[in-house]
């Protein structure tokens, strides 16, 4: 699938899925036109559709990218094999800044992708979005030592409120216009220290 697209150099790739990624960001799936994609990644609107049939294809595999880019990012930075929350909060974070260096739109891209309710994808991107509406990724505790927490914690209560800082000051940097990675990690490692002293023994 999509072999035309694949047999292109790694650099070239990059340019058009940030083309897609940042010009779907920014509009509705109806209102983001290809030759503005093929623009953004400075090639020929006919050489955009060489890759893609068309611009629902093209919309699909961008979300299906997205999904497939982030779980190796995050398979990458060993955070599902750390033992201790906060390193495990960290390095998925490590991950996320990673992304945002490579691909800068595609966090806002999926976001949007999410909501969006065009007939002529929205059934199909449904199917991609199902597994993650039927478990609870964000909610789901990961286990837990009492004995390492102060006690009387809410251990869910603190991990819930705790993934919900974490997404939300991503979320806040990247709505600030052009985001500072570093700042972001040297940030969130401050905050990682601090929730480790407030709720550690």
């Amino acid at each position: 699938m999509n072999e035309k697209f694949y047999a292109l150099p790694q650099e070239k790739q990059d340019r058009i899925l940030n083309a897609g990624f940042r010009v779907f960001s920014k509009n509705s799936y109806k209102k983001s036109p290809m030759l503005e994609i093929a623009n953004e990644a400075d090639i020929s609107k006919s050489l955009l559709f060489f890759y893609f049939r068309n611009k629902k294809e093209l919309y699909l595999f961008l979300m299906k990218k997205a999904e497939e880019i982030t779980l190796e990012h995050l398979i990458k930075s060993g955070c599902y094999q750390e033992s201790d929350i906060f390193e495990m909060m960290y390095k998925g974070l490590l991950a996320k800044a990673e992304l945002m260096k490579k691909y800068p739109d595609m966090s806002n891209f999926a976001l949007k992708a999410y909501y969006e309710d065009d007939e002529e994808v929205k059934d199909e991107l449904q199917k991609i979005i199902a597994p993650y509406k039927s478990i609870k990724t964000n909610t789901a505790i990961p286990r837990l030592d009492p004995k390492e927490y102060k006690e009387g914690l809410d251990l869910e209560l603190m991990y819930q409120d705790m993934y919900l800082a974490s997404e939300g000051y991503i979320y806040q940097m990247q709505h600030q216009g052009e985001v500072d990675v570093d700042k972001v990690v040297s940030d969130y490692r401050r905050i990682i220290d601090f929730w480790k002293q407030l709720y550690k023994r």
